[in-house]
């Protein structure tokens, strides 16, 4: 499972696309992303845990949330992007995880050209453990549903 990667790295994935603020305050990296897959990585610290010390489950659904909005937006065209919203984004809590470094993985499974299901989760990466899964509904945003998707 991927490590992360560094600024360079996941800025060459995003096409010149910048960060989010919420990414960079939570500190979450895309290590891999392609046509219906994304990866996500996070190392957890202290800023990620609740009060019984292991990862909040607001953490664990931003990462379920952004790992399937990654895997139905892939956009091969330099200079364009694809966007979603969530509509509705079922998670189930499986695990828990205090140290080391979380994976997030999310497919695409189907859906039409505009509404689309994609399912996610989250393993450890050092003992491959389940800590939690989704199921959710996204949108695309208008020009979105095209391949080539809008102007960055």
């Amino acid at each position: 499972m991927g490590q992360g990667m560094d600024e360079q790295g996941m800025n060459d994935l995003l096409n010149g696309e910048p960060e989010s603020g919420f990414q960079r305050l939570l500190g979450y990296a895309l290590s891999r992303w392609e046509e219906g897959e994304a990866e996500l990585t996070m190392a957890i610290d202290d800023r990620h845990l609740n009060r019984a010390g292991v990862v909040h489950g607001g953490v664990l659904v931003t990462l379920l949330d952004t790992v399937s909005g990654f895997s139905a937006t892939y956009c091969p065209f330099p200079g364009r992007v694809r966007r979603v919203v969530t509509l509705s984004l079922s998670t189930s809590f499986l695990g828990q995880a205090r140290t080391g470094t979380l994976v997030a993985t999310g497919r695409l499974r189907g859906g039409g050209r505009k509404i689309i299901g994609i399912a996610a989760e989250i393993r450890h990466a050092d003992t491959g453990a389940l800590i939690a899964t989704s199921e959710g509904m996204f949108k695309y945003r208008p020009g979105s549903e095209n391949r080539e998707g809008t102007e960055l």
